[in-house]
C-alpha cells in the first residue's frame, strides 16, 4: 500500500463498515447468515470449498432473490498447491429452443432486447437449463472435505426455522410485487395477504427446505435425471417451456483456464468467456498503465476521466469478447495484450471526452450475489453465482420452493447475431471474480455483483489497491463510476465539482446512488487474511481466529494431580 492517498485524493469519504482479520479463515459473503454458515464449515474442520458451498446453499434461502441452484455462476479456485480453476456452471439454452423462439418487439435501443408478452423475461419460457447445482457439487466432490448432507444443513436450517426479512430483501420484493402476485406460490411466500413482507418479519420455506432435505439424500443426480428433474420437467413442458428432462441430464460444467495477466508487477487472474470480466479488466488495466495514476490521484477529475475513457473502449470491444466460445472465436489473447493497449491508448484524449461508437448491449441483471472465502491452508475461492433478474423468472416450481433462474433473457432475441439464441449455447456474463499475486504470493481475492458494471468496479478495486494505495475496506467501498458507453454514471459520492469538472470535459454525466453491487475481498499478508464488505449490500465479513488448546494441556495444571 501506498501511504497518504488521501493527500492526493479529489474525493474524500468515509467507510461505513469494519474490516475483519484473521489467520484460521475468512468469509465475505452478501449476507450474515451465508458467513455464519462458512465459518461453521470451517469449525467443523471442513475447508474454503465445504465452505463457499455452505454459503451458497444458505444464500438460496437468505437471499432468494438473487441466488438459487437452478442459476447458474463462476466460480475462480486457487488451491492450497497452486493449482488455479476455473469452473463455468452457466446455464445453457434448451436443445430444443430456436433462434426465432421470441418475437422482438423493437430492433432499436432501448427495447432491442424485450420480446412480446415479456416471454424472454418472465414464467417458464425464460427459463435456461440450470448449472449451479451441478458446479457447486462437483466443486465440493473434487475440492472439498465434507459431505454434501453436512455442507446443506445450514440452508436446510433456515428454511425451516425461518430468518428475519432484511430491509434490502424488502426492497426487492416491494419492486417485484407486480410480477411476484401472478404466481401463486410465489404470492403466498413474500405477498402474504396481498402485502409485501416488511423488514423484521420472519419467513419459512417449508417446500423449499423439503427439497434441500432430498437433495442431501438424493444429491445432484436428483435433478440431472432424477425423480426430481422429472418432475421439474413435466411442469416446464406443460407450462410451454422447450426445456427437456434430456436437456437436465445432458448439462455439463466446464473446467476452464483462467485469463491471466500483469498490472505494475501484480498479476491477475480472472475467468474467461463466455465472462467478458477476466478479459475487460485486463485491457482496461494495460491502458491505464501508460499514466501515473497515484500522481493525478484517487477521484480527481484528471483520474476519472482516464478511468471512464478505458471503460468506453471496453465497451466498444464487449461484443466481440462476450460470447460463448464455443459458438464465437473470442480473441482473448489480443484483447489482453500490452500491444492492444498500446495500439488503443493514444485514442485517449487527455483534454475531452471522447466517443468510442458503441455501447454494451446486454439484458444481464444486476441481482447477483458474490461470495468470497479463503482458509488457512492456502485455499481461495471467489464465486459469482445468480438466477440473472431479481427472483429469476418470478415464478415458483410447484411444490418444490425452487425458484428457478430467467437466464433465456441474455439472448439476443433477433436471429444471426453472435449473442443470438442458440440450442446449447451458455449465456453470457460480466462476472470478474479475480484474483491477485504479488512475487508469487496471493495479495488479494475480489468479487461482486451487478452485471455488465462489476468489470468496471474490479477494475477500480485494482487502482484503488495498487495506484492509490488504499486499505481493503476502503478498496471495496470507495465510489465508483462506469459508462456502457454512452453517458457517465457517476456516483453521488463524488463531489458536486467532480461531477461538473467531468462534464465541462464533455462527459454526459449521469448521478447515481450506486454503481454495481456489493464487493466482497479478502487481503492477504503472510498469514494473516483482512476480509471488507461494502456499503451496497447486506455484506458481512466473518473471521476465524484462536484456535484448539496447546498440545499436551490438560483440565489439571499440576502433573501429580493428574494421576489421581
Amino acid at each position: 500500500m501506498t501511504e497518504n492517498w488521501r493527500a492526493r485524493a479529489g474525493t474524500p469519504f468515509a467507510c461505513e463498515k469494519t474490516p475483519v482479520t484473521a489467520e484460521r479463515g475468512m468469509a465475505v459473503t452478501n449476507h450474515p447468515l451465508a458467513s455464519a454458515a462458512a465459518m461453521e464449515m470451517m469449525a467443523m474442520g471442513g475447508n474454503a470449498i465445504d465452505a463457499t458451498v455452505a454459503s451458497l446453499f444458505t444464500l438460496t434461502v437468505v437471499e432468494p432473490m438473487m441466488v438459487g441452484f437452478f442459476g447458474g455462476g463462476v466460480a475462480v479456485i486457487r488451491l492450497a498447491d497452486g493449482r488455479e480453476v476455473v469452473i463455468d456452471s452457466l446455464s445453457t439454452a434448451p436443445a430444443l429452443s430456436r433462434p426465432d423462439q421470441y418475437t422482438p418487439v423493437s430492433d432499436t435501443w432501448p427495447d432491442y432486447m424485450e420480446t412480446e408478452n415479456r416471454a424472454n423475461r418472465r414464467g417458464p419460457l425464460a427459463i435456461a437449463v440450470p448449472g449451479t447445482l451441478k458446479g457447486w457439487c462437483e466443486a465440493l466432490e473434487r475440492f472439498g472435505t465434507l459431505p454434501l448432507a453436512a455442507v446443506l444443513e445450514p440452508a436446510i436450517r433456515h428454511a425451516r426455522r425461518g430468518f428475519e426479512v432484511t430491509p434490502y430483501l424488502a426492497a426487492c420484493i416491494v419492486e417485484s410485487a407486480i410480477d411476484l402476485a401472478l404466481d401463486p406460490a410465489m404470492a403466498a411466500m413474500f405477498l402474504p395477504n396481498g402485502e409485501p413482507l416488511k423488514a423484521g418479519s420472519r419467513i419459512t420455506m417449508p417446500d423449499y427446505a423439503a427439497t434441500l432435505e432430498g437433495l442431501a439424500a438424493e444429491g445432484p443426480g436428483w435433478l440431472y435425471g432424477g425423480a426430481l428433474g422429472k418432475k421439474v420437467a413435466a411442469w416446464l413442458e406443460q407450462q410451454g417451456s422447450p426445456m427437456r428432462l434430456a436437456d437436465l441430464e445432458a448439462y455439463r460444467t466446464v473446467e476452464r483456464a483462467p485469463v491471466r495477466g500483469t498490472y505494475r508487477g501484480v498479476e491477475l487472474v480472472g475467468p474467461p468467456p463466455p465472462c467478458s470480466g477476466g478479459v475487460h479488466v485486463l485491457q482496461m488495466l494495460n491502458l491505464m498503465e501508460g499514466f501515473d495514476l497515484r500522481a493525478s490521484g484517487f477521484g480527481t477529475v484528471e483520474t476519472l476521466h482516464l478511468v471512464i475513457e478505458a471503460l468506453k473502449i471496453a465497451a466498444a470491444d464487449r461484443r466481440a469478447a462476450t460470447a460463448d466460445p464455443a459458438f464465437v472465436d473470442v480473441p482473448v489473447e489480443k484483447l489482453t495484450s500490452k500491444a492492444y493497449a498500446e495500439l488503443r491508448r493514444p485514442e485517449i484524449a487527455l483534454d475531452r471526452a471522447g466517443n468510442f461508437g458503441a455501447r454494451i448491449l446486454s439484458n444481464e441483471s444486476a441481482n447477483t450475489t458474490h461470495v468470497t472465502i479463503a482458509d488457512a491452508a492456502g485455499n481461495i475461492v471467489t464465486s459469482t453465482q445468480t438466477i440473472n433478474s431479481l427472483f429469476g423468472a418470478r415464478v415458483m416450481i410447484p411444490g418444490t420452493g425452487i425458484i428457478p433462474n430467467n437466464y433465456m433473457y441474455l439472448f439476443d432475441p433477433h436471429p444471426g447475431n453472435a449473442l443470438s439464441l442458440q440450442p446449447g449455447k451458455r449465456i453470457t456474463s460480466g462476472i470478474s471474480a479475480m484474483l491477485g499475486h504479488r512475487d508469487g504470493r496471493p495479495l488479494f481475492a475480489v468479487g461482486l455483483p451487478g452485471a455488465h458494471r462489476i468489470p468496471s468496479a474490479v477494475f477500480q478495486f485494482v487502482l484503488n489497491v495498487v495506484d492509490h494505495g488504499m486499505s481493503w475496506q476502503e478498496a471495496v467501498e470507495a465510489p465508483r463510476v462506469f459508462t456502457h458507453g454512452q453517458d457517465a454514471e457517476v456516483e453521488r459520492g463524488f463531489p458536486a465539482e467532480v461531477h461538473a469538472g467531468l462534464a465541462a470535459l464533455g462527459h454526459q454525466v449521469t448521478p447515481v446512488d450506486h454503481v454495481a453491487g456489493g464487493m466482497g475481498a479478502i487481503g492477504f499478508a503472510g498469514a494473516a487474511m483482512t476480509g471488507a464488505a461494502c456499503w451496497r449490500a447486506d455484506g458481512v465479513a466473518m473471521g476465524m481466529g484462536g484456535g484448539l488448546a496447546r498440545a499436551g494441556t490438560s483440565f489439571w495444571p499440576d502433573p501429580r494431580r493428574r494421576a489421581n
